[in-house]
């Protein structure tokens, strides 16, 4: 059974997304996952902190297409209160252009997968001239 590609999970996490992506990886709840990771740094594992900051580095982010509708409005809304502790007030206005924006993102990147993964056989015909 395939798990899919690990990606950090921006929307559930605490500092960079290692955790909960390891646990929606895994499917074991991101409590454990953290709870775990905790008890080894304790246990005199300090390694732990090199390959947490290693695997937030090296991995990537889950794309938004991946996201759920619950999950992208708790970005949106992560998003906002962050603006607003920086002082950029975040009115309702700006909060529905980032999300057509992003729906708009959606929408697209939807459009060259499906250009890219479709029979097409002039662009398969294409492909195979260039190689």
């Amino acid at each position: 059974m395939s798990r899919g590609q690990f990606y950090l999970d921006k929307s559930n996490a605490k500092i960079s997304g290692v955790c909960s992506g390891i646990a929606e990886y895994t499917g074991v709840d991101s409590l454990w996952i953290r709870l775990g990771a905790v008890l080894l740094l304790f246990a005199g594992f300090p390694i732990v902190i090199a390959i947490y900051f290693g695997v937030a580095w090296l991995a990537d982010s889950k794309p938004m297409g991946l996201y759920s509708e619950e999950e992208e409005m708790r970005l949106l809304r992560r998003m906002e209160r962050r603006r607003a502790k920086k002082g950029l007030t975040a009115t309702s206005s700006s909060s529905s252009r980032l999300r057509s924006d992003l729906s708009d993102m959606d929408r697209r990147i939807a459009d060259m997968e499906a250009h890219y993964s479709s029979s097409n056989s002039r662009l398969a015909a294409e492909i195979d001239s260039l190689r």
